[in-house]
């Protein structure tokens, strides 16, 4: 009796201690980064968007972007890169990496709303360890709903504010071989929001936009964890066919790996008779721009350049993202879209 006492004692502990240790392998929880964001309009202008409203994916970077849309539009973008291998260690230190080759974002836009399915994070490895005998296996994925609300005021001067309500939801598998005892099969859920502003003052255009500010993740047998913060802030200059964005991003309360923004982007539009009644709308962009942490030597920065076609209510985009100008290690990443009526 006392064995099985003793046993259940030492169970409980256990348990206790598996409830409230720290998830292993995953070491943080960092998403919102230039290079991740879905918009190839916003990655043609150089990594960040909080202040360009023409842009179908602002939802994502500033939920205040679409406070007066009218558009109803269905799209999708898609992230396009070599498939290099990533490795355990790369897994472990940098949470945000996806796959070379998937789906990046799905979203439907309606109006002052959009509703939206992201892919966040899509990591699986199989790794034969330093010590040369067995393997590891790493499976880590984590997938993301998101709701856009957003409205306006022109009152006073042009303003719109909108929000993002995002459910998350993952899984993470591990295994060493040599180890049985490292097996981890858990399951995660969470929530998150991002706020964001706009200001219009004739032509330009002032944006703020607060990424992850309310988070939780809550895994099954680990500590829940919180998504690392961020802000970032911007300004535009926009005539008829032209528009200049500068912007900063940066984390919240923690020590800062800021990056500066610097991108524009050039737009012509015409339009012809399609069969002598109907009248066809066409535009052409074309992006380029750039962002870094200091820009102190060309390693140091990223390149982007862009571009787009609209006929009607069809739309294609595509964008290049680029560290010290090597092209061959370029990520492209492609946008379709329909207008829907």
């Amino acid at each position: 009796m006392k064995q099985i006492l003793t046993s259940l004692f030492l169970f409980c502990i256990l348990s206790i201690f598996a409830q409230n240790s720290d998830m292993p392998i995953i070491q943080s929880y960092d998403y919102a980064l230039p290079e991740n964001n879905v918009s190839p309009i916003a990655i043609g202008m150089g990594g960040l968007n909080v202040t360009y409203a023409g842009d179908f994916y602002s939802s994502y970077s500033n939920p205040a972007l679409i406070g007066n849309n009218n558009s109803s539009v269905l799209m999708g973008s898609f992230r396009i890169k070599s498939d290099d291998p990533i490795t355990f260690a790369e897994a472990a230190q940098f949470s945000n990496i996806l796959k070379p080759k998937q789906l990046k974002y799905f979203s439907l836009l309606a109006k002052q709303t959009a509703w939206t399915y992201q892919p966040v994070a899509s990591i699986h490895i199989v790794e034969t360890p330093e010590t040369g005998y067995g393997y590891r296996y790493y499976d880590y994925k984590l997938d993301k709903v998101q709701a856009t609300l957003a409205g306006s005021d022109d009152s006073w001067l042009p303003i719109s504010v909108g929000l993002n309500l995002k459910y998350l939801t993952g899984r993470l598998v591990y295994l060493e071989s040599t180890n049985p005892n490292s097996f981890i099969d858990d399951k995660l859920n969470g929530f998150s929001t991002d706020l964001g502003f706009t200001i219009q003052t004739g032509s330009f255009t002032s944006g703020l936009a607060a990424y992850d500010i309310f988070s939780r993740l809550y895994w099954e047998h680990y500590n829940s964890e919180v998504i690392q913060s961020r802000i970032a802030l911007g300004i535009q200059y926009e005539t008829d066919n032209f528009n200049l964005n500068l912007g900063v991003q940066g984390k919240i309360s923690q020590s800062t790996d800021t990056t500066y923004h610097l991108g524009g982007q050039y737009i012509w539009t015409w339009g012809s008779q399609n069969y002598s009644t109907e009248s066809v709308s066409k535009s052409l962009a074309l992006r380029a721009g750039l962002y870094s942490h200091n820009f102190y030597g060309t390693q140091n920065i990223n390149y982007t350049i862009g571009g787009g076609y609209n006929f009607n209510i069809f739309r294609i985009d595509f964008s290049l993202n680029n560290k010290g100008m090597k092209l061959k290690d370029s990520e492209l990443l492609m946008s379709l879209g329909v207008g829907m009526p």
